[in-house]
């Protein structure tokens, strides 16, 4: 297995530029405008897109441990990357990895972004609520993010947006050793998912965010080839609540 952080590393050091053209996930569309005002940029000093993340309360972004290379910030309220400005970039305060999370390929990929200020919330800015319980197989679900749009490609300006559908852990378990707490949706027998870029966006069903997400199949974004795999959100709820206490 080839892990996303790996395909995120090499995004990084091979950074040129944003395409600018296209923002479709994998044969996905352009997010609408003032929808999914959860969605945020988790970037690096320099202002790179690093990862996805999504608001879950005014002070607190969620994404994936596997996304913690040099990131800085985070940049909310607009879905092109391009229109960043002071009033929509904040800083991570505080980073809160899941205690005992080893690498992407093993699970336990969520992390907890405390941001340095509490973000108002707008028509542009909004949270997102968290499951309640474990969700129902055979929901249809969104995920999106401003990664790749092609195997080789590079992160996009526009957020992106594509419905993919949940696909029972058991056959997931033909395509790959998966860690415990897992959901996968997308890429298999499809071809529509996530790529590089994407990591740490949430994947929303019936308004919530019940996945976050992790790996596929390397640097390798073409479908139908492997499951898409995100962390399980409400397998994580106890640890996600008492971290937000600390800050109540």
């Amino acid at each position: 297995m080839h892990p996303l952080h790996k395909c995120l590393l090499f995004h990084l050091l091979t950074y040129l530029g944003r395409n600018a053209d296209g923002s479709e996930i994998i044969n996905g569309e352009l997010a609408p405008e003032n929808s999914m005002q959860y969605m945020a940029s988790v970037q690096d000093s320099d202002g790179h897109h690093v990862c996805g993340g999504f608001l879950i309360r005014e002070d607190f972004v969620l994404t994936a441990a596997h996304c913690d290379i040099d990131i800085t910030h985070v940049v909310l309220g607009t879905h092109n990357l391009k229109s960043v400005n002071n009033d929509n970039k904040i800083s991570i305060e505080e980073k809160y990895k899941y205690e005992s999370y080893e690498k992407v390929g093993s699970g336990k990929d969520i992390m907890l972004l405390k941001l340095s200020t509490k973000v108002s919330l707008n028509r542009k800015v909004q949270t997102i609520p968290l499951p309640t319980s474990e969700m129902n197989q055979q929901e249809n679900c969104q995920v999106a993010g401003w990664g790749a749009i092609e195997t080789g490609g590079r992160a996009v300006d526009d957020l992106g947006v594509v419905n993919v559908s949940i696909i029972n852990l058991e056959v997931c378990k033909k395509k790959w050793k998966l860690p415990d707490n897992v959901i996968c949706a997308g890429g298999y027998e499809t071809k529509k998912g996530f790529c590089k870029g994407d990591s740490g966006g949430p994947l929303v069903c019936n308004g919530k965010a019940v996945g976050i997400v992790s790996f596929n199949n390397g640097a390798n974004c073409d479908y139908p080839d492997v499951p898409n795999v995100y962390t399980d959100v409400s397998k994580y709820l106890t640890w996600i609540n008492r971290i937000l206490k600390r800050y109540e």
